[in-house]
């Protein structure tokens, strides 16, 4: 179905009425189950697509409520309830974050980024809570990694997604293997956000889950928004999707179901949440950390967040093999877009827009100069073993990947930007 409301002056009606066929057709060629899109400006809703089915099985199509994992997108969260903290004094980016995880102290490096995991040698300085919200902190995935320390990571810790370690084991298992690269060299996409959110529970000495839920969840009304789904609401969850190996029809990518949260509640991409909830967190962001008389952020605190803290030269470091740097940098948590005719290849927004994506294809946007939020779900399933970061280039499923730049053009050519 297709929803729209008021089209507001600088809305091109029949540009934006061609966004749900093209992401159809994307569903009838079988790359994907369907999508839940949304574009938001100036306190409008502008367009809302629900198309495609969240199960395939039984037949239940997508809809406004749909559960979907967000993964990535829960990084943003997770670095706003830490900068809660910060406002608080209770933290500053500069501290080193084994003041309250030792597990981290006096860390190994890899000479080698590729090379033996026993080939390392002592960090030249501790890790900051600055390198936990940038990635620079040398932590890695075993996703986003090569070679033997990939496979020990995977050894470690378990899947990325689907592990169920307590964070304290999980942190000392995660601080027993040598960083891939020295604190604050360069982004390297980690578990540095995972990190984080345990930091966040240390110091106000809770479980993560719960401080979120005090904190953000709560606040904001994010009623639907969690580390699991729990048995009342399944029939609302979209199920993750892959290609078969034979590449003739979609397939379940299955998860655990849970009557109760996991003992991993990781920052770094364990929340599901719904289209209406993320726009909530997305527009707090956008309106400078208040959102429906709601306060979570100073001003100038979420300004630290959207300004790209990344060197020219880190910049050029491709990122899951990808130039993925081009026109945009990283600040706290998001990405931010810097110069929009480079960063275009990949999407579309003006100068300071910012966002963050998850790994199931999840991804959303909101740009300060139009007042424009982006809300793009679906569930694809993207393979995070050892060394899948080396896949993603030549993967299968380009039609999938190619709808979210098509959903973006179409959107700010419709929209204006």
């Amino acid at each position: 179905m297709d929803g729209e409301t008021g089209t507001p002056r600088g809305v091109d009606r029949a540009a934006l009425t061609n966004i749900a066929p093209a992401l159809q057709g994307v569903i009838d060629a079988g790359d994907l189950s369907g999508f839940v899109t949304l574009i938001w400006r100036g306190g409008e809703e502008i367009q809302f697509n629900a198309l495609g089915q969240r199960d395939i099985e039984a037949g239940k199509p997508m809809t406004r409520d749909t559960l979907f994992r967000i993964a990535s997108m829960t990084k943003p969260v997770t670095t706003v309830a830490a900068l809660m903290l910060l406002e608080e004094g209770k933290l500053k980016l500069d501290d080193p974050i084994a003041k309250w995880a030792p597990e981290f102290a006096n860390m190994k490096v890899l000479k080698s980024a590729t090379g033996p995991v026993e080939d390392s040698y002592p960090a030249p300085r501790e890790i900051t809570v600055e390198d936990l919200m940038t990635h620079r902190a040398g932590l890695a995935y075993a996703f986003t990694s090569i070679g033997p320390i990939a496979h020990a990571h995977q050894k470690a810790l378990g899947d990325v997604l689907t592990g169920d370690i307590g964070p304290d084991a999980w942190m000392k298992a995660l601080a027993g293997l040598p960083l891939s690269y020295p604190p604050g060299e360069r982004f390297h996409y980690s578990h540095a956000t995972d990190v984080l959110g345990f930091l966040v529970g240390r110091i106000e000495g809770k479980p993560f889950r719960e401080v979120l839920m005090e904190r953000i969840l709560g606040p904001l009304k994010m009623v639907d928004t969690d580390f699991y789904v729990p048995p009342e609401k399944r029939s609302r969850a979209a199920k993750v999707y892959r290609l078969k190996d034979d590449l003739s029809a979609l397939e379940e990518a299955p998860f655990p179901k849970r009557d109760t949260p996991p003992d991993f509640c990781g920052g770094g991409g364990g929340l599901i949440s719904t289209l209406d909830d993320y726009l909530t967190f997305a527009r707090m962001l956008l309106n400078d950390g208040e959102v429906d008389g709601v306060r979570l952020l100073k001003p100038e605190t979420v300004a630290l967040m959207r300004t790209n803290r990344l060197t020219d030269a880190q910049r050029e470091i491709p990122f899951m093999g990808i130039p993925f740097w081009l026109g945009q940098g990283f600040g706290l948590g998001l990405s931010v877009i810097t110069d929009p005719e480079k960063q275009a290849w990949m999407g579309a927004g003006n100068v300071g827009a910012f966002g963050w994506p998850g790994a199931f294809g999840t991804w959303w946007q909101a740009d300060p100069k139009t007042g424009m939020i982006l809300i793009y779900l679906i569930q694809n399933s993207m393979p995070l073993g050892p060394e899948a970061a080396a896949q993603l280039a030549t993967g299968q499923r380009m039609g999938a990947r190619a709808a979210l730049p098509v959903f973006q053009k179409m959107a700010y050519a419709a929209v204006g930007g």
